[in-house]
C-alpha cells in the first residue's frame, strides 16, 4: 500500500521491503529448512537474503531503471555505474537472529543522492512495522511521526550496541567500550540488527546505540531516520561523516556528546594520547583474562588499528 503523503520515491522503496518481507516471513514459518551458508566465520548468509535482495533490487530498478545500486549480496553489479542516485540495500539485517528463529531482523533501503542519504525505508517484517524518512521531511513509524527520547542524563538511559563475533575483532578492545557504557547507563542491549536498532533509536525506544565494524548498508538508512528525528549519529569521535568508517554512534544531541565523551578515546580518529592509554587498558584487561597470553595478546592490541 502506498501513500500519497510520502514521497514517490519513499513509496517505491516501501512497495519493495514489503515485497522482500514477505519472503522473509513465509521462510521464517519453517526457517529450519532455509539454506545457509558462510561467507566467514560468525557471517552468514541464506538463499532468504538473496532472494529478498533480489526483490528489492528488481523492484527498485523497475521504476528507476537508470539508478544505482549498491547492495549487501551482489554489491555493485546491478543498476547504472554513473548515476548521482543510489540505492543502498541491506535485504536481511540481522541474519543470524533469523536462521535461529529470533524474530528481530529487518529489511534496510537508503536511497543516498550524490553520496548524502535523502530516502530511508526500514521494515520489520516479523512486527508489521515500517520507519521511513524523507530528508526535511522528518521521519515516521507506521505513518505516525516520530522523535527520538528526551532523555538529557547518561546514567538514565538504555544503549544499544552489537557485540564482536568476527574472528579478526578485538574483543578486549570492545570490553573496554562495554564496561564503560555499562557504569554510566541504566542498560546496555545487543538486540543483533543494527538497522532496528537505529530505527529504535529514532522511535524513542532506546536513548543510544554504538557499534564498530558496521558496513554503509547497515546505517544507511537508519542515520537519516535518526537526523530526521532530532538526533544526531557519526562516528566514536563525533564526526557525522561516518558512512564508510565501520563507526557508528547515535543518540539525542545531549546525550549524543555524552557518549561521544565515553567512547571518544575508543575511535580510530582518537589522538594518540587517548590511544596509547586504551591500548594499555585493553592489555591489562588481556592479562587479568588469560595470564598465559598476556604477551601474545598485549602485541596484537598494540597493532590493532584502534
Amino acid at each position: 500500500m502506498t501513500s500519497p503523503n510520502l514521497h514517490p520515491m519513499i513509496n517505491v522503496a516501501v512497495k519493495a521491503a514489503r515485497a522482500a518481507g514477505a519472503i522473509i516471513n513465509r521462510a521464517a514459518l519453517d526457517v529450519e529448512s532455509v539454506r545457509v551458508s558462510q561467507k566467514q566465520v560468525n557471517d552468514f548468509v541464506t538463499e532468504v537474503d538473496q532472494a529478498s535482495e533480489q526483490m528489492i533490487i528488481e523492484t527498485l530498478l523497475g521504476a528507476y531503471p537508470g539508478h544505482a545500486i549498491w547492495a549487501e549480496e551482489s554489491g555493485r553489479e546491478h543498476g547504472a555505474k554513473d548515476s548521482e542516485f543510489t540505492w543502498i540495500i541491506d535485504p536481511l539485517d540481522g541474519t543470524t537472529n533469523f536462521i535461529h528463529g529470533l524474530p528481530i531482523y529487518c529489511v534496510s533501503i537508503a536511497l543516498a543522492v550524490r553520496g548524502k542519504v535523502e530516502q530511508a525505508v526500514i521494515y520489520d517484517p516479523s512486527r508489521n512495522d515500517l520507519f521511513t524518512a524523507t530528508k526535511g521531511r522528518g521521519s515516521y513509524m507506521n505513518n505516525r511521526r516520530i522523535r527520538v527520547a528526551k532523555r538529557t542524563r547518561l546514567q538514565e538511559c538504555l544503549i544499544s550496541t552489537g557485540f564482536p563475533y568476527r574472528v579478526d575483532d578485538n574483543v578486549n578492545h570492545y570490553l573496554r567500550m562495554m564496561g564503560d557504557m555499562m557504569t554510566r547507563t541504566a542498560g546496555l542491549r545487543r538486540p543483533g540488527a543494527a538497522a532496528l536498532d537505529l530505527a529504535y533509536v529514532a522511535a524513542g525506544f532506546t536513548d543510544g546505540f554504538f557499534e564498530l565494524g558496521l558496513q554503509p548498508w547497515d546505517v544507511a538508512a537508519g542515520s537519516l531516520l535518526i537526523t530526521e528525528a532530532g538526533g544526531l549519529v557519526g562516528n566514536l569521535s563525533g564526526d557525522a561523516d561516518f558512512l564508510e568508517q565501520r563507526e557508528c554512534l547515535a543518540a539525542n544531541p545531549r546525550i549524543y556528546g555524552q557518549m561521544v565523551n565515553v567512547l571518544g578515546k575508543y575511535s580510530k580518529f582518537a589522538g594518540a594520547g587517548d590511544k596509547a592509554a586504551v591500548r594499555a587498558a585493553v592489555s591489562e584487561l588481556a592479562a587479568a583474562a588469560s595470564p598465559d597470553t598476556a604477551g601474545d595478546d598485549a602485541q596484537s592490541d598494540a597493532d590493532a588499528p584502534f
